[in-house]
């Protein structure tokens, strides 16, 4: 009977509809996950870091085959060692040092003689020097230049 009883007062304390005063145990606490610090691969490049030395760029002679593969490898170079460069002007200036010969050399120089004359680069900013190259060293229309390179008297 007393296993009968027991079982009784059980199922009214289940049933009740006041819940049995019970103490809760006390709440664990969440730690923040461990901080990691930054993988050296994905980390902003610092002073201490040592990157690898870029490699000088070709003179350019403005040779036609050779025009865009010069202007793209100026880019490209000017992405990686942005920090290299504080403005535009010295970003053209070093452009500039690769203009060595024949037709390009001149054009170098007559931008340096205009700059001594007025005591200003004439090219202002990196845009306009990419338009100026472009409109000195590309034809206006490729196949017409092909065509007449094709039908000049040095193909014959």
């Amino acid at each position: 009977m007393a296993l009968t009883a027991q079982l009784q007062q059980i199922t009214q304390l289940m049933t009740s509809s006041t819940p049995a005063s019970t103490v809760a145990p006390p709440p664990i606490p969440v730690s923040p996950p461990p901080v990691r610090p930054p993988s050296p691969a994905l980390a902003a490049p610092s002073k201490q870091q040592v990157r690898p030395k870029l490699p000088s760029l070709p003179d350019f002679s403005g040779e036609r085959s050779f025009r865009r593969a010069f202007l793209n490898s100026c880019m490209l170079y000017l992405c990686l060692a942005l920090e290299q460069f504080t403005c535009d002007e010295e970003k053209i200036f070093w452009t500039l040092i690769f203009f060595k010969d024949r037709r390009v050399a001149k054009w170098s120089k007559n931008l340096f003689c205009q700059k001594v004359d007025t005591s200003i680069f004439p090219i202002q900013s990196w845009i306009d020097f990419e338009q100026q190259f472009q409109s000195q060293f590309f034809p206006v229309n490729a196949e017409v230049d092909a065509i007449n390179t094709l039908e000049g008297s040095s193909y014959y």
